[in-house]
């Protein structure tokens, strides 16, 4: 019987070892790095500061008007010449804000504004037209009397005196007025280009009743003059 027993304890010819199978690794062990944990902090304190400049940038605005087209100056500003707009709040810029929309309409404008350009209290004037001692003249003139070049508010000019038709050729210096234009605009009915200048009291008497002769022309002369 104990021979039997031991026997039995032996391995048989079909009998294998268990599997133990492969040896376990121990999980790595994290290291800590306490540079890399303070630059994702201070990244994300600049992602924040970068946000709320943002949205400053962006809420921080004003309502302003500026010009929808080209205003030329001695041109009075209608309604839609000028629109609001929102721009960001500038110290560096002085605009009229969007509240003085109905005063600015029916001013003339005192000096050349681009298309776009913002409305300052300097590009108006509320000064009354014409000013004391000048008076206005219209001209009405066929497109051979006036140069064929667009012609704004304060372009200096001089309106030339000609010779009746079949008449002679004056043998010295022609008579003229010196005169600046306020504006300019077409009549309809004849085609003829109107111009308004504007000249001193005393010489818009004679300057009438020359461009009512019709035998006048119309000289546009450098702003330099």
């Amino acid at each position: 019987m104990t021979t039997t027993a031991r026997e039995d304890r032996k391995p048989g010819p079909h009998r294998t070892a268990p599997d133990a199978g492969p040896p376990v690794t121990p999980p790595p062990k994290l290291r800590r790095r306490p540079g890399l944990v303070v630059a994702a902090v201070v990244v994300t304190a600049l992602g924040c500061l970068l946000g709320a400049w943002a949205w400053n940038a962006t809420t921080s605005t004003e309502e302003v008007l500026a010009a929808t087209k080209t205003i030329h100056r001695g041109e009075v500003i209608a309604a839609d010449d000028i629109r609001r707009i929102r721009i960001s709040d500038d110290p560096a810029l002085e605009p009229l804000p969007a509240s003085a929309y109905d005063e600015i309409v029916g001013q003339r404008a005192a000096l050349d504004i681009s298309a776009g350009g913002l409305i300052t209290t300097e590009s108006t004037t509320g000064a009354p037209m014409p000013p004391e001692g000048k008076s206005i003249v219209g001209i009405s003139l066929t497109p051979a009397q006036v140069p064929a070049l667009p012609m704004h508010g304060g372009d200096k000019v001089r309106i030339i005196v000609t010779p009746a038709a079949n008449g002679d050729a004056p043998s010295g210096a022609p008579q003229f007025t010196a005169a600046e234009v306020v504006d300019t605009a077409i009549d309809e009915t004849t085609g003829n280009t109107v111009v308004n200048v504007l000249v001193p009291y005393a010489d818009a008497s004679v300057l009438a009743a020359r461009a009512a002769t019709g035998n006048v022309a119309l000289i546009l002369d450098s702003g330099a003059q």
